[in-house]
């Protein structure tokens, strides 16, 4: 039994440096995870970088919109906030939304459309055309609609981009689990007595699990778009919090004087969702078995 757990392991880290090696073939994609590294570790290190409290919610009204310098390496906005602080922290603050609200919408997807493709029958068309219906409306509607009910913050906002991103999550791994379902391997689980839910998780997704790894890393971009555009219009995380959108809206009206301030949390946006698609793109391929020979 142990050599057997031994085999599974060796063949687990073997198959990882597989991806592995194929991933580093890729120069975009170790492009867009070495943008990603930088930004987890502005996540990790922020309060040590610049203090939360002290810098970027201090205002100092002496020094309002001061263009970059060496004591604010990105300037200052209309209430003399250090602009590098409220970038860096906003970084947690949007990565939290994006990563958290594809973490629950895939979790609940993964469940949802493996259960409809396992079982079939009656359960099956009842999850699929709820997911139908709500893939029927586009997401910022959907997530705006939600907003409404539930009113602005953070924590909200998070929750309805991941209520709009569950049908997504729930056909696509039901179309891979209808790949896999009839496998040899499944029949001889079930033959076997293996509970449903033990050959779902164990034996099904496993081997269905790739395709949501690129869909949830090219989602988390979108969501952090997606929040940005509703904390823009209000809608979404509220000030003094620095999420990008929201340091997007607050200075948009000193564009034309002081564009420094639109500048770096409008990059920041972009360099998120490039660095977040092209690693997509790059698993994509790595992941693909119709690559491996």
């Amino acid at each position: 039994m142990g050599e057997d757990f031994s085999r599974t392991e060796y063949k687990k880290r073997n198959q990882f440096l597989f991806i592995w090696k194929r991933l580093k073939k890729s120069r975009t994609a170790m492009f867009g995870l070495v943008v990603l590294i930088f930004f987890f570790l502005l996540i990790i290190f922020a309060d040590v970088i610049v203090d939360y409290e002290d810098v970027a919610l201090y205002q100092d009204y002496t020094n309002r919109l001061a263009l970059p310098s060496a004591e604010h390496w990105f300037g200052t906005d209309n209430y003399g906030r250090d602009m590098l602080a409220r970038v860096i922290h906003g970084t947690r603050v949007s990565y939290s939304i994006g990563f958290g609200a594809i973490g629950v919408a895939s979790v609940i997807g993964i469940f949802l459309g493996a259960v409809a493709a396992y079982t079939g029958g009656w359960v099956d068309t009842i999850i699929t055309r709820i997911m139908d219906t709500l893939m029927s409306i586009p997401n910022l509607l959907l997530s705006l609609a939600i907003m409404a009910s539930l009113g602005s913050g953070a924590f909200n906002l998070a929750m309805a981009m991941a209520i709009s991103n569950i049908p997504q999550f729930a056909r696509l791994i039901r179309s891979s689990v209808l790949t896999v379902v009839d496998q040899e391997y499944v029949m001889a689980a079930k033959a076997c007595g293996t509970s449903d839910m033990r050959i779902i998780f164990k034996h099904i997704l496993p081997n269905a699990i790739g395709p949501i790894i690129v869909k949830a890393t090219m989602a988390v971009a979108t969501v952090i778009i997606s929040a940005a555009g509703l904390s823009f219009v209000g809608m979404g995380v509220q000030p003094p919090i620095p999420e990008w959108g929201t340091l997007l809206a607050e200075n948009r009206d000193f564009m034309r004087t002081n564009m420094n301030l639109v500048a770096f949390p409008g990059l920041a946006i972009v360099l998120s969702a490039l660095s977040l698609n092209l690693l997509g793109d790059g698993l994509r391929d790595a992941l693909d078995p119709r690559l491996k020979n």
